[in-house]
């Protein structure tokens, strides 16, 4: 009872999709050997985030379970914007499901351990996705490589801005990639800032990926100074919500802002020129590797990873990395457009775009 109140009131729902796979787990292959319907490679896939609003989780979720789909993998997928406690209880749900792998991307990257450990016990594997949960072992990380997209901010922002007043806007301080964003993003500036070309007027800290918290903490450092020069925001929610107060002041398009995931308003705005940059990561291939990745672990054949992740439980964790790129006005054409993560007519929609002979 207390289970079903608590989804119940985190407003959690299941989706299950259904299909047929050739593959086999070790788990269950006396079973399957048995009923041949018991054929599918079943995965549990946990997600819980600040809020379903953010475009890009709505497109992992999709990709996922497509990928899932031509590959004939069974998802049971649980989704809630309720919170820590709320994942938790979904979590513990999916470990009564006999699935053979689970895929969590965790809404507090610290707060998970202790189920983490039951799935562990019951021999079922863990992939920890896009964030990497702390103090447990799992059985693979994958994600982008989170402190290049910190070195993209930086690399776009001191190029644009050698000389000026930097505000520094990180992500949650529970999700271990906003401190990844922040290490690259400070390998590039600090440099600027020991010389003197760079001064930092703030950095804030955010407690949850929310607007409307950095809308509250960006507008307070405008009150006390508009001299800035450069906002790096941790992503493109964030940016979003510097861009509208700095167009509140008539500021917006002076003051270089660049932020990630590709948003379609972002990608608008950069094209506008009022947002300077956005970090494209795509989001297909990383879902895709991620439904490959577990169907493999679950049979048994996991692939090499690219590299090895260390998350305090003292043991290396298998990182699979995808690469992120930084997208300005100038490539959009040749990046998100190409890869068909969104459309020319939506990107270019609030301007008028000239054709190949300089004619409008």
């Amino acid at each position: 009872m207390r289970s079903r109140v608590l989804r119940a009131a985190a407003a959690i729902f299941v989706i299950t999709m259904l299909f047929s796979c050739s593959g086999r787990s070790e788990q269950r292959s006396a079973r399957r050997s048995e009923d041949s319907e018991e054929s599918a490679v079943r995965i549990g896939f946990s997600v819980a985030t600040d809020t379903f609003i953010i475009e890009r989780w709505n497109k992992d979720i999709k990709v996922f379970n497509s990928a899932a789909g031509e590959l004939g993998a069974e998802v049971l997928l649980q989704m809630s914007a309720g919170g820590t406690q709320a994942q938790i209880e979904q979590i513990r749900y999916l470990l009564n499901q006999e699935i053979d792998v689970l895929v969590v991307l965790p809404n507090d990257t610290d707060m998970l351990a202790g189920v983490v450990r039951a799935a562990n016990e019951r021999d079922i594997p863990v992939i920890s996705y896009d964030r990497l949960i702390q103090d447990v072992p799992v059985r693979a990380f994958i994600s982008f490589d989170n402190e290049k997209v910190g070195r993209l901010f930086g690399e776009a922002l001191t190029e644009a801005v050698p000389t000026g007043r930097y505000l520094i806007v990180n992500g949650s301080v529970r999700d271990n990639n906003s401190y990844r964003v922040n290490s690259g993003l400070r390998q590039v500036i600090d440099p600027y800032v020991e010389q003197g070309d760079i001064e930092i007027v703030d950095e804030i800290w955010l407690e949850a990926w929310s607007s409307d918290e950095a809308r509250e903490r960006i507008s307070e450092v405008l009150e006390r100074t508009t001299d800035i020069d450069a906002i790096s925001a941790a992503n493109d929610q964030i940016a979003n919500a510097a861009i509208q107060l700095l167009s509140e002041r008539r500021m917006a398009g002076d003051v270089a802002v660049v932020g990630q995931d590709a948003d379609l308003l972002s990608t608008q705005r950069v094209v506008e020129g009022l947002q300077l940059m956005t970090v494209y990561k795509p989001i297909h291939e990383l879902a895709t590797r991620a439904v490959e990745i577990a169907v493999a672990i679950a049979e048994n054949r996991a692939p090499e990873p690219d590299r090895y992740a260390t998350n305090g439980s003292g043991t290396e964790i298998p990182f699979y990395v995808e690469d992120p790129q930084a997208v300005f006005s100038w490539n959009m054409d040749e990046t998100i457009i190409r890869d068909g993560f969104h459309s020319a007519e939506d990107v270019y929609r609030t301007i008028d775009r000239e054709d190949d002979t300089g004619q409008n």
